[in-house]
């Protein structure tokens, strides 16, 4: 995670941008008196949006919760999938 101030980022905003993209950093900006920006690339953000969408209903996260207790366990299976 990388922190800056909106000074040094407006001075540098590709380098910024770049570290955000290629290198997976989340970026974030103090803007003074507890006020902030946070920057993720758009990969990161899809991946957290869809996150929350598994978890956004309880019998979505017990079945994500049951899958990753088989895994864990050894007791999941391979099926074919039909086309």
């Amino acid at each position: 995670m990388l922190t800056t101030t909106i000074s040094s980022f407006r001075r540098d905003i590709k380098r910024y941008l770049d570290r955000v993209t290629e290198d997976f950093e989340t970026l974030i900006i103090n803007r003074g008196n507890d006020n902030g920006v946070v920057i993720m690339s758009l990969d990161e953000y899809n991946s957290l949006c869809a996150t929350q969408h598994e978890l956004s209903s309880k019998m979505n996260e017990k079945r994500l919760d049951s899958a990753i207790e088989k895994l864990r366990k050894g007791s999941s299976f391979k099926k074919e999938i039909i086309e």
